[in-house]
Parts: structure tokens; sequence; C-alpha cells
């Protein structure tokens, strides 16, 4: 990998894992676009373990926006504030639902989901489902209206997280179905984002780590179906600099995105995402029908 790819993939993945477009499907088209892991079954593996753990980055960005909020949930497991405490359990019941099915169905969506038809439905069937709850918001409240973060209970989180399992598809983007459920179980929009955010950190921090240490049970009989298999292939492949590159490349532009999303989302709404969604499945599903990326 060169180092100008592995700097492209860390903006990619800075911009896109927050933003409600998919940071899977972005990459995944990215890579494809430059040859990475496209030469037999070890590559697809280092590259895909390298998309991930990029992913260092995106939680770099909020750990930095937001590390007042993370001191008060600090602050609130160790028994000085109660507020924190409840926001960190109502993190932590929104994170179960992900957990348990992603250990459970891991093998099998990489399998079956991880291809150019399914990220393309995803893709579309979200950009609708964004504009209906566009619409939706337009009859409702007035944007801005809403709960705040902090009230927020156990219960709504439960939902939010249940929602989050359906991004498990790559394509639908866990941004997307965090901040509509958010908006869905009441939140202010400020709130529903805010919390997209927070509940992303534990989220990809767990992915980035079971990606990194599980074994590469695709490889069989090889140093690599052992434990750290995943981050010793990418290793292999790559060595340290890429990564590195991704990382900060991801850190920098999904700070800049995240700033630019809350701003926006308060005096704008979903809309935009939803027709960037169609508009992007169009054109790739066209390609893909055309030869140029395969399915």
């Amino acid at each position: 990998m060169e180092y100008w790819q592995a700097l492209l993939l860390g903006v990619i993945e800075g911009i896109t894992e927050y933003l409600p477009i998919s940071s899977t499907g972005h990459l995944l088209v990215a890579q494809h676009l430059m040859g990475i892991g496209t030469q037999g079954e070890k590559a697809k593996a280092a590259a895909d373990t390298f998309a991930i753990c990029i992913q260092g980055g995106a939680i770099l960005a909020v750990l930095g926006l937001y590390h007042r909020r993370l001191a008060q949930m600090i602050r609130g497991m160790l028994g000085r504030d109660p507020e924190g405490l409840r926001l960190a359990v109502a993190i932590l019941v929104g994170f179960l639902p992900a957990a348990v099915i992603g250990l459970l169905l891991n093998d099998w969506i990489e399998q079956k989901l991880f291809g150019m038809w399914p990220i393309i439905f995803a893709w579309v069937v979200g950009g609708v489902l964004i504009l209906a709850t566009a619409w939706w918001a337009k009859r409702g409240p007035a944007r801005g209206a809403g709960r705040d973060l902090l009230e927020l209970t156990w219960k709504m989180a439960l939902v939010i997280g249940l929602l989050q399992c359906v991004a498990m598809w790559p394509g639908t983007s866990r941004s997307l179905m965090t901040i509509v459920g958010g908006l869905f179980v009441g939140l202010s929009v400020k709130a529903a984002v805010e919390y997209s955010f927070l509940l992303g950190v534990l989220t990809l921090t767990a992915a980035t780590a079971k990606k990194a240490v599980w074994p590469v049970s695709s490889l069989p009989d090889t140093i690599h179906d052992t434990w750290f298999g995943g981050a010793r292939l990418m290793w292999d492949f790559y060595g340290p600099l890429p990564l590195a590159v991704g990382i900060v490349a991801a850190t920098v532009s999904a700070a800049i995105a995240v700033k630019w999303l809350v701003s926006y989302l308060q005096s704008h709404g979903l809309a935009l995402f939803g027709w960037y969604r169609i508009a992007i499945g169009v054109i790739v599903g066209g390609l893909v029908a055309a030869g140029v990326f395969t399915a």
C-alpha cells in the first residue's frame, strides 16, 4: 500500500464514519478502485483489517471533541456524578445488542453481505429511510425540540442499540441507524447525534479490537489463524507506517466531519444524505452492471 492510498483511505474513513452514508461502503469502493485487497484471500483479509483499524482515528476524534462528556461518565462510574452514571449505563445498554449479535453473526455477515449488491441495496434503502424520516420530522415538533441527552433512559438506549444492529449490514451506516433511533425515541437532533458519536466510541473500539485480535478464520493452517491473526496479517502486508498515516488522516477528517455534522443537522436536517445515498447507490450499481466492479 502506498502512503497516498493510506492517506486517502484515512480521509474517507474519517469523513464517512459519522456521516449517515456508510464508511464501509465507501471504503470497499475506494479499495477496489485502487486495487487494494484484490490479490487473493490473504490480501483481502489484510485490507479488511486495515479498514477496520483506521477507525481508531475516528475514535480519537470523538474522544477529543467530547472529552468533557467522557469525563462526566467516568466521574459517574466512580460514584461522583449521578447524571454521568446514567449516561454511562445508557451507552453500555446501547452497545450490548451489537456485541451479542455481532459475535453470533459476524462470520455469516462477512460471507453473505460484504458484496457490492448488498451494499448498493443498503445505500438506496437507507436513502429512502432518511427521506421518510426528514418528511416525518417536518410534520412533527420543531427541529431541536426533544429530550436532552441526560434524559435518555436505558429503555430508550436499548431501542437505539437494537437499531444499531441493522447497521451490521454493510452500506447501512451505524451513524444513520443510531441518529434515526435517537430521534425515534424522542431525543433532540443534537442529543441524538451526540449519543450516536459516544455510542460509536464503544462500538468502534470493540469492532477494531476484535478484527485485530481475533483469528482470521477464513485462513486456516497459517500463523494468521492464531490470536492477533488479523493484526499480524495486516503488518505483514503493509507495515506500521501506512496504518499510522491512515489513523492520523482519519482523526483529522473525522473531527472536521463531526463538527460540521452537528451544526448542519440542527438547521438543515437529514434529507441531503438521503439523496446522496440514493445517487451513489445508483452510480455504483451502474458501474457493477457495466462490469467495472465485481459484485
